[in-house]
């Protein structure tokens, strides 16, 4: 059996200046310097990425951003690219995040596009997917994750995605309060695995890490991180706060 080392990702959105991120994170490397075989990442505002880097020199703790665009430079107002993600000291990027996808356009040809920059950049991909509250109602979740799959990893190979992060949100569950039940959240990464084996390979397919998202918070994260095929979490609102994050990040204690 193959063992995948957990992630306990905090997806921090509008919130944090610079210098409140830098007290957040400050606390955080305290909390979680004996996370063990957990690793441990957030992803801050754009405008507070380098002074959060500054801040977890040194520490265990990963850095991520929350976006980026597909084009090494050009004339693209507002945009960031890999290159000064890279630069600020971001291991990660979260790609395709349904608040992007509503919000803001993403579509799944996007979100291709900039998972291949991500990697050409060396960056590793969070790679965002989930299905609305009416497709689930309607049967539709497999083939909704299954066109975003596809779609999101087109033209990518085995060789390509060693470092590909899949986080499956149910957008139904995103800041809502609803969460998947352990044996529906199971079910659908034990999917997503078989899919990646089909599409890709086996061997990538079981080392790869699925982390869950939708309000996962300390009542209900020991539950969800005990399913086989749930390899860590994508944390919102959560992850805000570093002593509830930290709880998150100390499931198995």
């Amino acid at each position: 059996m193959t063992t995948r080392r957990s992630l306990i990702a905090g997806n921090w959105k509008m919130h944090k200046t610079g210098d409140e991120a830098v007290q957040t994170v400050q606390q955080l490397k305290t909390l979680v310097a004996d996370a063990g075989d957990v690793e441990v990442m957030v992803a801050p505002p754009f405008t507070a990425l380098t002074q959060v880097a500054t801040t977890l020199a040194g520490s265990t703790i990963a850095l991520g951003a929350q976006n980026m665009h597909w084009e090494a430079k050009g004339a693209f107002t507002g945009e960031i690219a890999p290159a000064m993600l890279v630069s600020a000291g971001c291991r990660y990027v979260i790609i395709g995040h349904s608040e992007r996808r509503q919000f803001f356009g993403e579509t799944d040809a996007t979100v291709n596009r900039k998972i291949h920059a991500a990697l050409a950049a060396g960056l590793s991909p969070v790679f965002c997917i989930g299905e609305s509250e009416a497709q689930r109602d309607a049967g539709q979740t497999f083939s909704v994750l299954d066109k975003q799959v596809k779609n999101g990893l087109e033209g990518l190979f085995s060789k390509d995605l060693q470092s590909l992060v899949v986080a499956y949100e149910p957008i139904w569950a995103i800041g809502t309060g609803k969460t998947a039940t352990n044996d529906q959240a199971q079910e659908v990464h034990a999917h997503l695995r078989r899919l990646m084996a089909e599409i890709l390979d086996n061997t990538l397919a079981q080392t790869m890490r699925i982390l869950y998202g939708g309000s996962v918070n300390p009542g209900n994260v020991k539950g969800l991180m005990a399913m086989p095929d749930l390899d860590g979490a994508l944390v919102g609102g959560a992850s805000l706060d570093p002593e509830t994050f930290s709880q998150l990040v100390h499931y198995q204690g």
